[in-house]
């Protein structure tokens, strides 16, 4: 096994690094996407995509938390590392071989339409098989998965504007984005051997790592209702052009979203290792440090988003797409609670090993989530699956929070968010008066708004950070003042 030093700082900017990458891609292909296909098509990929997701999910069980974090408390040990990875890989291996199976019959045999992309979509499932990031986070080789990712998403991205030239394309599409992500997984097998070796499993410990898999596995699915499920709900009981115009919405939202999850991507093993050492202090400090950057993007990105959303939406996909200019205000809404209640999952609880108040947080917010889309979504379309996601995330933060109210800094954390809150706000009113007399072309007074909205936002967020003696801030200036 490479013995490397692990550096926090460096790993956070390699996956930001990446973040910025995976979110710019897929910004400048929406568009092009979008018109070459429409709503219509863009809705069939989505449905499609989502169903074979949902099948992947059951084949990785809740290997991605569970792994990550016993490689996280192994790794000192390098006999521990092989055979923590082969006993829990061989459950990952089991459920992917069987889920494999019932997705082609469900594919060639069940499926009434659509068939040839659930075969193509299979591709994704076969990917989830050979999936092992999480034994490279656990280890905190944040580099490794991220130039993986960074050149294969580069090379997909050259791919579809190179194969995908029409409606008729829509199967091209789905076999670039699957062919990724199979890709994507088998690459990191070249690097398993530098850091361990496959061992016999030992069926007791097999076993044993069987039922904390299916532990986490409850909140893997129970997310996956309001990130995925919506999706298939739409596309089941609205039209697959509301689907479209969800899907181009949403991708926005999810983008953007990565740059708050990095923060946890790169924490949880840390704070993993932090908590089997008991050292609360330090845990504490990193907390706090995170809960402040992720709500200083978060902010920023919901109302930032929500105050150029229509002229966005005509501006990048055109006009069919004009309907998702309401979807992103709505969504953008749902950012500051996912970032926060992100720092409080992956830095306290699955760390420390609350599972059950993790499990409960996105079972209640799955059931409000699937209660508010089947409500709406009949009548609103895809506006109802905004609304649902809305009231679930919302509802994770809450019920997170209050269950950890008496062990972490609740309180500190919610005043830190307050200054962002009224940044944003402030933000957003500049913005929208900005556009009520701006009278040039859509999209110079699209650039002149977000120009002016991120001066006054970065401007504001600076005089509170050098008020406050920000201590990210301060690191920042003593380097620089250091070269």
């Amino acid at each position: 096994m490479e013995k490397k030093n692990v550096n926090l700082k460096l790993n956070i900017a390699y996956q930001m690094f990446y973040e910025v990458i995976a979110l710019c891609l897929p910004l400048i292909t929406s568009p092009y996407i979008s018109r070459v296909l429409g709503a219509e098509n863009l809705g069939i990929y989505s449905y499609t995509y989502s169903i074979a997701t949902y099948f992947g999910m059951f084949a990785v069980l809740g290997v991605k938390n569970h792994g990550n974090r016993e490689i996280a408390k192994s790794r000192s040990d390098q006999d521990k590392v092989n055979h923590t990875f082969s006993n829990i890989y061989t459950v990952q291996f089991i459920a992917s071989v069987v889920v494999l199976v019932v997705y082609f019959i469900y594919a060639l045999f069940i499926a009434s339409e659509y068939t040839v992309f659930f075969i193509i979509q299979g591709l994704y499932v076969i990917s989830c098989l050979l999936d092992i990031s999480w034994f490279f986070i656990g280890l905190e080789q944040i580099k490794l998965t991220v130039i993986r990712s960074t050149v294969i998403k580069i090379l997909s991205f050259v791919a579809t504007f190179v194969f995908v030239r029409d409606a008729s394309d829509l199967w091209k599409y789905c076999l670039i984005v699957a062919f990724s992500a199979f890709l994507s997984q088998a690459a990191l097998w070249t690097y398993f051997p530098r850091y361990a070796k496959l061992v016999k499993p030992n069926g007791v410990e097999v076993k044993k790592q069987l039922k904390p898999m299916l532990i986490l596995f409850i909140p893997v699915i129970a997310v996956s209702i309001y990130n995925v499920m919506d999706k298939i709900m739409v596309g089941s009981m609205s039209t697959k052009s509301q689907l479209g115009y969800y899907e181009n919405s949403e991708k926005i939202i999810n983008c953007t979203k990565t740059v708050m999850t990095s923060f946890g991507t790169v924490m949880m093993p840390r704070m993993s290792r932090l908590a089997a050492e008991k050292n609360v202090q330090q845990s504490k400090r990193y907390m706090r440090l995170s809960i402040e950057a992720v709500m200083f993007i978060a902010f920023a990105l919901a109302f930032g988003i929500g105050s150029i959303a229509n002229d966005f939406s005509v501006l990048y996909w055109g006009e069919e797409f004009a309907p998702c200019g309401l979807l992103l205000m709505g969504l953008a809404v749902s950012l500051p609670f996912s970032g926060f209640a992100n720092v409080i999952r992956t830095q306290y609880l699955i760390p420390n090993n609350k599972d059950n108040t993790y499990i409960a947080a996105v079972i209640s917010g799955a059931v409000i989530n699937a209660i508010v889309n089947a409500t709406l979504i009949p009548s609103q379309g895809a506006f109802g699956a905004v609304i649902g996601t809305i009231c679930a995330e919302g509802a994770v933060c809450v019920i997170q929070c209050f269950a950890a109210r008496k062990e972490i800094e609740i309180g500190v954390y919610i005043r830190k968010t307050v200054p962002f809150l009224a940044i944003g706000a402030i933000m957003c009113l500049c913005v929208v008066l900005l556009n009520r007399v701006l009278n040039m072309s859509l999209i110079l007074n699209l650039l002149i708004e977000i120009v002016v909205g991120a001066v006054v936002y970065l401007a504001l967020s600076l005089i509170y950070f050098v008020a406050t003696k920000n201590e990210i801030l301060e690191s920042v200036v003593k380097r620089i003042r250091r070269h």
